[in-house]
C-alpha cells in the first residue's frame, strides 16, 4: 500500500508541474502580441519556462534514475502545450501561431549532464542547471524566429481581452535590454541550478513523508 501511495504521489507531482509548465508556456506565446514590449516579455518568459521545464525535469529524472527520462518529460510538456494550443484554432488564431518544441533540446542537455558524470546529483543540480538555464532562451527564439511577423499578427488578430494596463502606449523595444538572449541565458543559468536543487530535493521529502 505504501508503495502504491509513494508512486502515485510522485507522479501526481510530476502531472502538477507538467500542467503549469503549460500554462506557462501558453502565457509565454503571448509576447508575439505585446508587441511594445516584446523582448522585456520574452526575457521573463523565457525564465519562466526554463525554471519550469528544470524543476520538473530533474523531479522526474532523480524519480526514475535513468537517463533520458528528462527528455520525456521535456515531451510531455510540448503534447500538453499542443493539446492546450488548440484553444487558439477556436478563437480565429492561425496555425504557424503554434509553439515549437523548444525544451526539447535543453531536456536533452539535462539527461546528457545526468549521464556523463554517471548519475551524480550534485552535477546533475549544477551542470544540468546551468546548460538548461542557458541553452532555453536561445531555443525559445527560434519559437520567435518561426512565427509570423509579430507586428502583423498583433494587427490582423488584436487580443479584444486585453486588460487596459496592458495596452502598448509606445515603442519600448530595445530601451531595456540589448540582448534579451543573453540576459534571459544568463539570469537562467543562475536560477536554474536553485530549481534543479529543489526538484532533487522534492524527491527526498516525498520520501520522507511517504515513508
Amino acid at each position: 500500500l505504501m508503495v502504491w501511495l509513494r508512486r502515485c504521489t510522485h507522479y501526481l507531482f510530476i502531472v502538477v508541474v507538467a500542467v503549469n509548465s503549460t500554462l506557462l508556456t501558453i502565457n509565454a506565446g503571448d509576447y508575439i502580441f505585446y508587441t511594445d514590449w516584446a523582448w522585456t516579455s520574452f526575457t521573463v518568459f523565457s525564465i519562466s519556462q526554463t525554471l519550469m521545464l528544470v524543476v520538473g525535469a530533474t523531479y522526474y529524472l532523480t524519480f526514475t534514475g535513468v537517463p533520458g527520462t528528462a527528455t520525456y518529460y521535456g515531451l510531455i510538456m510540448t503534447v500538453y502545450t499542443w493539446v492546450a494550443k488548440g484553444a487558439w484554432f477556436a478563437l480565429g488564431y492561425p496555425y504557424d501561431f503554434i509553439v515549437t518544441p523548444v525544451w526539447l533540446p535543453s531536456a536533452m542537455l539535462l539527461d546528457l549532464a545526468y549521464w556523463a558524470t554517471k548519475k551524480n546529483k550534485h552535477s546533475l543540480i549544477l551542470f544540468g542547471g546551468v546548460l538548461v538555464g542557458m541553452s532555453l532562451p536561445l531555443f525559445n527564439m527560434v519559437n520567435l524566429i518561426t512565427v509570423a511577423d509579430p507586428l502583423e499578427t498583433a494587427f490582423k488578430y488584436p487580443r479584444p481581452t486585453l486588460p487596459p494596463y496592458m495596452t502598448p502606449i509606445e515603442p519600448q523595444v530595445g530601451k531595456f535590454y540589448n540582448s534579451p538572449v543573453a540576459l534571459g541565458a544568463g539570469a537562467g543559468a543562475v536560477l536554474s541550478v536553485t530549481m534543479a536543487a529543489l526538484g532533487v530535493k522534492l524527491n527526498t521529502w516525498t520520501y520522507r513523508w511517504m515513508a
